[in-house]
């Protein structure tokens, strides 16, 4: 049996990122680079929800933080590539400017987490519950 440990919006809101993010790597004009860097930027922009699904379900509070950790530096990477498709021009800045700011906010969300996480708590079963207030 698994436990429910976002009381938020935050999985719904990684789903739809990834959801976006795939829009964007299907906008992505056809050639090596475009291939390359899409490709990255699909993988990060998916693995967001995908490991944030995993934190909710997870069995033990180390594999939620483990989970929740991995989603943080995989929005942070999205925001990399959309940054580059920007600047090489793959896609226009105006294109990315709403996934670029919801990459910068779950990444900032899931910073929070892993930081109230790794603070000494001695109710651990309250630090492992998170309902974020966005």
């Amino acid at each position: 049996m698994s436990v429910r440990r976002f009381q938020g919006d935050l999985p719904g809101r990684t789903f739809e990122f990834a959801v976006k993010s795939l829009e964007l790597f299907d906008s992505i004009p056809p050639g090596t680079s475009g291939w390359v860097v899409g490709k990255q930027l699909a993988g990060c922009g998916t693995s967001v929800g995908a490991n944030i699904c995993e934190a909710d379900h997870a069995f033990t509070e180390n594999e939620f933080a483990y989970r929740c950790s991995v989603a943080r530096r995989e929005a942070s990477e999205t925001h990399f590539w959309l940054r580059l498709c920007a600047r090489r021009g793959m896609l226009s800045s105006q294109v990315c400017a709403p996934l670029l700011q919801e990459a910068d906010e779950l990444t900032r969300i899931l910073t929070t987490i892993v930081k109230k996480l790794q603070q000494p708590n001695p109710n651990a079963a309250a630090a492992a519950e998170y309902a974020p207030s966005v």
